[in-house]
This record gives structure tokens, sequence and C-alpha cells, in this order.
């Protein structure tokens, strides 16, 4: 495994292009969803194996649920299987989104709002799952009024995440989708063109590669 001088703390990631995916090969789209659970467990393994210290996988939206029912399961499962899969390594665990709604999958409740440890958990490893942006920051702005130091950023639902120092997204799009607005403020954006279920360790290595020569300021 190549050494980096310069490696990000904490990656952030965008799995897109599942249903493109899985027109291509023929599919329907709501079959692309569990095609990408391997790439992501594949992408953990090598950010671990790196030193990378925290990571924050993009599950899905509050604006997500407005597709087809189908499609709907099939990304709640795909959350799902990926946690159940995480369980069994080394991974710290958060999950962030909106548990008050049904589309919430029930079965990770347990793991919501605050970090569980599987094995050594020597990553912190973040899942947004039914995650909204304007959900996020005004969860901070009720509970920033409720509190006496009244510093929003403190009180948003995302506050146990902190500032992203690389977002990679897959699927060829280049926007961020309301991903972690308050820490990805400074974030280097890096979007591969293959969809996520076509994943390979040669993503990674090569945003690696332009994260070298990228300048970090910081807006100094």
């Amino acid at each position: 495994m190549k050494n980096y001088k310069r490696l990000p703390k904490h990656i952030g990631v965008i799995p897109d292009g599942n249903r493109r995916w899985a027109v291509h090969k023929g599919l329907k789209k709501h079959d692309g969803y569990d095609h990408g659970i391997g790439p992501g467990l594949k992408l953990y393994e090598a950010c671990l194996e790196l030193g990378v210290e925290e990571m924050t996988y993009y599950g899905f939206t509050m604006d997500n649920v407005k597709r087809p029912s189908l499609q709907t399961k099939a990304f709640q499962k795909a959350c799902v299987d990926s946690v159940n899969e995480l369980k069994k390594r080394d991974a710290d665990l958060l999950v962030i989104g909106n548990t008050d709604s049904k589309v919430f999958p029930k079965e990770l409740l347990p793991y919501a709002m605050k970090r569980t440890k599987f094995g050594e958990g020597r990553m912190k490893v973040n899942f947004l799952v039914n995650y909204g942006w304007n959900w996020d920051l005004n969860y901070g702005l009720k509970n920033g009024e409720a509190s006496s130091d009244n510093n929003v950023i403190d009180h948003i639902a995302s506050k146990d995440i902190s500032r992203m120092d690389m977002v990679l997204r897959w699927g060829g799009r280049r926007r961020l989708s309301g991903f972690l607005p308050i820490q990805s403020i400074y974030s280097d954006i890096y979007v591969i063109d293959e969809y996520w279920p076509n994943y390979k360790d040669e993503h990674l290595h090569e945003a690696l590669e332009w994260y070298q020569e990228t300048d970090v300021t910081l807006g100094g």
C-alpha cells in the first residue's frame, strides 16, 4: 500500500450512479443499490489500511424518499445491510438522520445519534440515513435557542462529525447534494466519472494523488 505525504483525516463519500449502473446492465433501477454495498466495504478497508481516521457515507436523503417505493425500499435495505457488515469490522459507528420519520430504518435506531464501537473501533464511520441539510441546521437552531450558549453550530444534529478534508463523488455529477454543509465548507472535491458499483481502489488512489497537489488554505 502506497504511503502519501499528505493524507486526509476525514473523507466524505457520495456513492452516486447506482440506478444508472443498473439500467446500463439491463437491470431494474432498484437493483443497483444492492451492488453498492461491496464497494463501500472495499473503500472502507482501503482507507483503514492507509490510516484515514474518519469516513462519512451519504446513505440516502429525505428528498430521495420521493422516489418510487421499490427504489426507496432498496436503498433503505442497502443502508441496513451495510451497517450489518460494518458491525463485523473495526468501526466506531455513528448513524445520523431524522429518526422521527417512518422511512428511517428501525434496524438502525440503536446506532442513531450516538457512537457505537465495533471490534477495536479503529476508524470513525458516519452514515447519513434519511438525512437532510435543512433538518440538520434546523435541529441546531431549535436546540441552540434552548441552550445558554446559543451557538447553533454546537447543536446541529451532525455536531459529532468533524470537518471533511476531501469529498469523493462517484457517477460524474459535480454537486454536493446537501452533503453536510457545515463539515464540507472547506472540503476538496474529487469527482469520479464511473458509477459507484464499478468502484476500484484505483479511484481512491487517483483522488489521493490529486489531493497531494491541492493548495489547502482554509480561506487564509
